[in-house]
């Protein structure tokens, strides 16, 4: 049976909000990871980008839980998530890259939304079925900290990959998405959900489903907001989960950028990147 990973992962996405004491509020979105304990324990694990965390001031921040009534009506039910205990941040984050996870208590009913570890691309996803630019990518988050509806859903946007070449990871960490970005995107997973793809060399047709990464950053280029995503590839959050469990030989890739093309005569400044600011003001 065809499974929706649109809806798997609407359900498993929350927003991630403080207070900051002057009327507004920082805000970002994450997502739960269902990935048990080296010896089999269960474990719900919350993504998010690390500057999401690391925006937020005081200690304690509030998670978007939602819970689905006994006549099937859904409602927001935050709870407060503590982030920090005295200067000590209680997410680990890679190394090298803008990603965060922690593990996190969530409701019974919620754990279950959590979306399973083998959802996260691995390295060779991309290669293996033959995605690059063009190809349409979606996304969750909460733009300026606006959800779908009172019940608190993270809104879905779509968008096509904007660069090339997307792998390998450790040469090209991220990539372009077409798409409009605002704060409290941030954290947010960016995945693909087709119905029907042929792998090169394939005489049928398959699903393609899985989460490439999560959403970093906005393009800007002097002050003005380009409409592009910057999108961090799943496999960081693979080594940031690995992290949590200090695994012995376990690796963290070092990004290696390309070796940069002569300047051409007449050629355009590098673009300047933006981390999204999460001070979405209500």
């Amino acid at each position: 049976m065809a499974w929706d990973l649109s809806v798997d992962l609407i359900k498993a996405t929350v927003q991630l909000e403080q207070p900051l004491g002057d009327g507004s509020r920082t805000v970002g979105t994450g997502f739960l990871v269902s990935d048990p304990t080296p010896d089999g324990k269960p474990r719900i694990i919350l993504v998010t980008a690390a500057h999401v965390f690391e925006k937020m001031p005081s200690m304690s921040a509030r998670i978007g839980y939602r819970i689905q009534g006994s006549e099937g009506v859904w409602r927001y039910d935050p709870e407060s998530l503590k982030i920090r205990d005295g200067d000590h941040p209680l997410w680990t984050k890679h190394p090298t890259r803008d990603v965060a996870a922690m593990v996190v208590e969530a409701p019974p009913e919620f754990a279950k939304a959590a979306i399973p570890l083998n959802y996260l691309a691995q390295d060779d996803t991309f290669n293996k079925y033959n995605l690059g630019p063009g190809d349409e990518m979606m996304a969750l988050g909460f733009p300026r900290g606006l959800s779908a509806n009172p019940a608190g859903f993270p809104i879905l946007r779509s968008g096509r990959v904007a660069s090339y070449p997307l792998a390998p990871a450790a040469n090209f960490p991220t990539f372009l998405m077409d798409f409009s970005v605002f704060p409290g995107n941030s954290g947010g997973p960016v995945f693909m959900a087709e119905g029907a793809r042929r792998r090169p060399g394939a005489s049928e047709s398959q699903e393609v489903q899985f989460v490439a990464g999560l959403l970093t950053q906005q393009v800007e280029l002097s002050g003005e907001r380009l409409e592009i995503g910057i999108v961090t590839h799943a496999k960081f959050i693979r080594e940031t989960l690995a992290l949590l469990d200090k695994v012995p030989g376990a690796t963290v890739t070092q990004a290696r950028a390309p070796k940069p093309e002569p300047a051409m005569p007449g050629a355009t400044p590098a673009v300047a990147v933006s981390a999204m600011a999460m001070g979405a003001s209500h």
